[in-house]
């Protein structure tokens, strides 16, 4: 594996940038940063119960980040999301899950987030050698024309009863279906907390009306924000969002609610600004949020994933949820590309903006 240094430098053009910026705007007193006293902090003066606080110390107390705070997640997901063939047919070898579990476990994960299928074929082998995630709805894909909707594929009562320590779940926060999915997991997460476990939101905003003049808002840093803020409402102990790539999508479509003071008090056009912004509505970093990894490009992806981690570490994010940047690759490279990731999170040469 490449040395911190060389991991730095794959930031090319972008490293000064993204390694000395201060945050002017939400400085780093406003925000609560991920430490190794997390849970004690943040969630013995909530209403979890003992026993979701016994499962949220497995989560941050396994792998190679344990005890920083930090969070690093195998969430493989895409056979039902993107299509099994579509997602494997690279490395077949994930086509039977416990290589998945495998691969969580050679990289030092803090858990291995998948389907409730896949992970209750192995749960007496694995449930107790590192922490289950089960993801208890999907995007269907095989109905043709294809649609986009989060439907349940499981129960909480069943990930409960198979031993895993979380359940996560998504919400197209902004789509037509955003209602009934609002509902159906802030049911589920409730049922959740009183079994004892944590919960994990994949807080997504999806509208093909958020895509205006050649600009994507589906990932602007208001509209994941607000998702965000919705996400830790239902009591998601962890948030999972997509890095923003601009802001302005309230403005530009002209919906919601917004104040000038948004984007010029608490933003400016900076990643690590934008992503700033994000953790904020997580309660002011209260609630952990991880950023997702995103697809895999091939040879750009060292650079990609070192990069992501760079700007959610130092915007106060706890850490990455990565998935088919590491499973597209061969077994080995996809376990140096995690623990790449994990480095930066490690390192103190890698500091709060």
């Amino acid at each position: 594996m490449k040395n911190l240094r060389q991991l730095l430098d794959l930031l090319a053009d972008e490293k000064d940038s993204l390694l000395n910026h201060v945050c002017t705007k939400i400085t780093k007193e406003h925000i609560h940063f991920p430490n190794p006293n997390h849970i004690e902090t943040h969630f013995l003066q909530s209403n979890r119960k003992a026993q979701s606080i016994r499962s949220l110390t497995q989560l941050y107390n396994h792998g190679r980040l344990s005890n920083t705070g930090y969070l690093s997640i195998l969430p493989v997901d895409q056979g039902i999301e993107h299509t099994a063939g579509s997602s494997f047919s690279p490395n077949p070898i994930y086509f039977d899950p416990e290589n998945i579990v495998k691969l969580a476990l050679e990289a030092g994960c803090n858990a291995v987030a998948s389907t409730m299928g896949g992970l209750a074929m192995l749960s007496r082998k694995y449930a107790h050698k590192i922490p289950f995630v089960v993801k208890i709805n999907h995007n269907e894909l095989l109905t043709y024309p294809n649609k986009y909707d989060q439907i349940m594929f499981g129960s909480v009562r069943d990930a409960w009863n198979m031993g895993a320590v979380a359940v996560g779940a998504t919400v197209y926060f902004g789509s037509a279906e955003s209602d009934r999915q609002i509902v159906e997991v802030a049911k589920a997460f409730e049922l959740a907390h009183n079994l004892g476990m944590a919960t994990i939101l994949w807080c997504y905003s999806r509208n093909d009306a958020f895509l205006k003049d050649g600009v994507d808002y589906n990932t602007a840093a208001d509209i994941t924000g607000q998702a965000n803020y919705l996400g830790v409402s239902i009591q998601a102990d962890i948030i999972k969002q997509k890095l923003p790539t601009n802001n302005g999508g309230f403005t530009a479509i002209k919906f919601a609610k917004s104040n000038p003071a948004m984007y010029t008090k608490l933003a400016s056009d900076h990643p690590i600004d934008l992503c700033r912004y994000q953790v904020l509505n997580c309660y002011s970093g209260r609630i952990s949020m991880i950023n997702s990894g995103g697809e895999s490009k091939g040879e750009s992806d060292l650079a990609q994933a070192i990069k992501t981690a760079v700007i959610n570490k130092r915007a106060g994010g706890a850490g990455m949820i990565m998935g088919r940047k590491a499973f597209q690759r061969p077994f080995s490279e996809g376990v140096e590309l995690i623990h790449a990731v994990q480095e930066i999170y490690l390192t103190n040469e890698v500091s709060i903006a």
